[in-house]
């Protein structure tokens, strides 16, 4: 998606340009009003007189009548159930009786006629995007702020479109939150399932952020959805120049088309698994150290540079050999490591007899193994499963496994060990984030030992995924959107400037909106929120609320500060 002004032709069929140069299949532009929907069949113009045919979306929010135009010039129109018949949000309770809600119902039935009609004559292709920052006070009031909202905003659209037989559309349902986004989209297809609909799929988590979180929290999302058979397009969301957003989304749909073709994997959901929305497994605790009501374990190879920083120092490290024992592999807990570690053993299971002694040991499997031959652990607590991949598809043979130790009853504690050779830190950051995340959204395992001979802060990155599957956190998180033509200020700039001044609020959320279509509605699922509300002016956000109102740019970070003291949460950064 674009960031420029799309009243500026020149400039957005540049960027449109080089958007398309990165490998895009095609490209979405704001339209705040009729002149800007105008403005995008004249960017598609020139555009082809460059020999440029790649399709353009219009994105609309607010108003009905910028759709009407840009369906008559654009390949593809994106609308917000949000927002596009209702009113925009106010976060106000709002009740019905049964035959006002029906007659609401109704009222979006006829708004949406005129589009349909208009998106027939073209031939254009409309979007329905529903996003968990921006539900009406209607839905929200009904179905509160939650992915069952996000599926019951779009099915209403769904049904008037079916019914008026226009079936060119595709759905997305995009959160900040990745386990919010996962869920809505599961649950649409089960509801469009329930009601023989079969519409494509278009994945995103919006307001992904920035740098590695915000490769890592798409990798997660979106990967996890893939890797079941969901999504017919995606987008990876970066507050970064938009064409850099295409090689995460190249690097993440050819990772996941490796697995076709891969060896068959056996294997049945456990009784009482909830595919739609997982629980965690349950596991006992061994050694009060891991599984039970513990977070996820980290283990890596080796004391990696990360490791001086005690916020992402591994919670084990793995050793070749302890000193005075050449045959067996051991783990050892990091804070043991010096000056004399306690160390447990990484045993195969021809090793299953030796160590008896050990309080806690590791026995490393295949998932390939038979669930059955596993069997003899039912009841123990005193052992921890390490599982490694034998199939193409990483996630789906570990899962099967799980599954089937969870049918007999064994409750060990599993820690996923996936290993990746590379040396490009992006495609880390994809390959790992799509199996680990996987995992962890499913609720499958206590732990990730992130094996990776070319990265020397694996412990960093194995956080950063359990942090977008919101399994554990160790560090601010930042929802920061994209930027599109209605960004208000610098985004890149005023995000980079928000992390150095709250980096060291790991209990926080801060959210960073260039606008308020989402700002104030992902602002509930943030602490504190920073939102454009004009040109150069800022409005300041404790969770849903605003706090301060139309601020100069230039005082917004001392004014988001003081708002943070003043609710108790500032903790003075330490001197390093």
């Amino acid at each position: 998606m674009t960031n420029t002004d799309t009243n500026q032709i020149e400039l957005s069929a540049q960027q449109c340009m080089r958007i398309a140069q990165s490998g895009a299949d095609y490209v979405r532009l704001t339209a705040q009003g009729t002149k800007q929907a105008h403005n995008i069949g004249v960017i598609g113009q020139a555009l082809r007189e460059a020999s440029y045919h790649i399709p353009l979306i219009a994105d609309i929010h607010f108003n009905p009548q910028a759709a009407l135009e840009a369906a008559r010039v654009c390949q593809g129109v994106r609308i917000n159930p949000g927002n596009f018949a209702d009113p925009a949000r106010t976060f106000k309770q709002l009740d019905y009786t049964p035959e006002q809600y029906s007659d609401e119902l109704q009222r979006i039935h006829q708004s949406l006629l005129p589009l349909i009609e208009i998106c027939r004559q073209h031939h254009t292709a409309l979007r329905l995007g529903v996003n968990h920052g921006s539900l009406s006070d209607r839905i929200m009031s009904r179905y509160g702020n939650t992915a069952v909202g996000m599926v019951e905003s779009v099915m209403e659209y769904l049904r008037v479109l079916v019914r008026e037989q226009f079936l060119d559309v595709v759905i997305s349902m995009k959160a900040s939150n990745v386990v919010v986004m996962v869920e809505a989209v599961r649950r649409l297809v089960a509801a469009m399932n329930a009601e023989d609909m079969h519409f494509p799929l278009h994945l995103g988590v919006t307001e992904a952020g920035f740098g590695e979180d915000g490769r890592i929290k798409s990798a997660v999302g979106i990967g996890a959805l893939l890797a079941e058979g969901l999504g017919d397009t995606i987008r990876v969301s970066l507050s970064e120049d938009p064409e850099l957003e295409i090689p995460v989304a190249q690097k993440l749909v050819t990772y996941i088309s490796t697995r076709e073709g891969h060896t068959p994997i056996k294997g049945n959901y456990s009784q009482h698994y909830d595919p739609i929305c997982p629980q965690r497994r349950n596991s006992v605790a061994v050694g009060d150290m891991v599984g039970g009501n513990k977070p996820p374990i980290v283990i890596t190879n080796h004391i990696a540079h990360d490791a001086d920083n005690t916020n992402v120092a591994p919670d084990f490290c793995y050793s070749p050999y302890e000193p005075t024992d050449n045959r067996h592999r051991y783990i050892v807990p990091f804070d043991h490591w010096k000056p004399q570690p306690n160390v447990y053993p990484l045993l195969t299971l021809s090793q299953w007899d030796d160590c008896k002694e050990a309080k806690m040991r590791f026995l490393q499997i295949a998932d390939s193994t038979p669930a059955q031959q596993l069997a003899f652990l039912r009841g123990r607590a005193d052992t921890v499963l390490v599982v490694t991949p034998s199939n193409l598809n990483i996630p789906g043979g570990q899962q099967a496994l799980i599954h089937g130790l969870t049918d007999l009853g064994v409750s060990c504690p599993i820690v996923a060990h996936n290993t990746y050779a590379d040396d490009d830190l992006e495609w880390l950051q994809v390959k790992a984030g799509a199996d680990f995340g996987t995992l962890l959204l499913n609720g499958a395992v206590d732990g990730i030992w992130l094996d990776t001979p070319h990265c020397d802060k694996p412990a960093h990155l194995a956080y950063a995924i359990l942090q977008a599957a919101r399994q554990r956190m160790s560090k601010t998180e930042f929802i920061s959107c994209p930027g599109c033509g209605r960004t208000l200020f610098d985004l890149q700039t005023t995000v980079r400037q928000v992390q150095q001044a709250t980096s060291h609020l790991k209990h926080l959320k801060i959210g960073v909106m260039g606008c308020i279509v989402n700002g104030p509605g992902e602002m509930a699922d943030a602490d504190y929120g920073y939102v454009g509300a004009a040109p150069h002016r800022i409005s300041l956000y404790k969770g849903k609320h605003c706090i301060e109102k139309n601020i100069p740019e230039e005082k917004a970070i001392e004014y988001l500060i003081a708002i943070i003291k003043e609710n108790g949460d500032w903790i003075e950064p330490t001197l390093k």
